[in-house]
């Protein structure tokens, strides 16, 4: 019996981990989605479809490519794209023009 509780408990510890891993990558997703279709909008103002579409394009391309993963993986790559962020708002604030 105690095997039977020990091994529910690995199961239980391993899906919850696997299922908060993978809703972590979607939130990354939907964050950088947001960021390039609130980019793309402000460029070519598309529709409302449009903009869903480029959200859920990009959710889809970020979980294909993160499949692999694990989490400190996806902690790298959110410090990268937060660095890259600043970068790009330090360089509008300080272009001339």
């Amino acid at each position: 019996m105690a095997g039977i509780i020990s091994n529910f408990q690995d199961r239980v510890k391993t899906s919850s981990n696997a299922i908060s891993l993978l809703l972590f990558k979607v939130l990354t997703g939907l964050f950088l989605g947001l960021t390039l279709a609130l980019i793309g909008d402000a460029i070519i103002d598309y529709g409302w479809f449009s903009f869903v579409l480029v959200i859920v394009v990009t959710v889809g391309a970020c979980l294909k490519v993160m499949r692999s993963w694990t989490w400190l993986h996806v902690f790298i790559f959110n410090l990268i794209c937060v660095l890259i962020g600043l970068l790009l708002r330090m360089y509008i604030l300080i272009a001339p023009g």
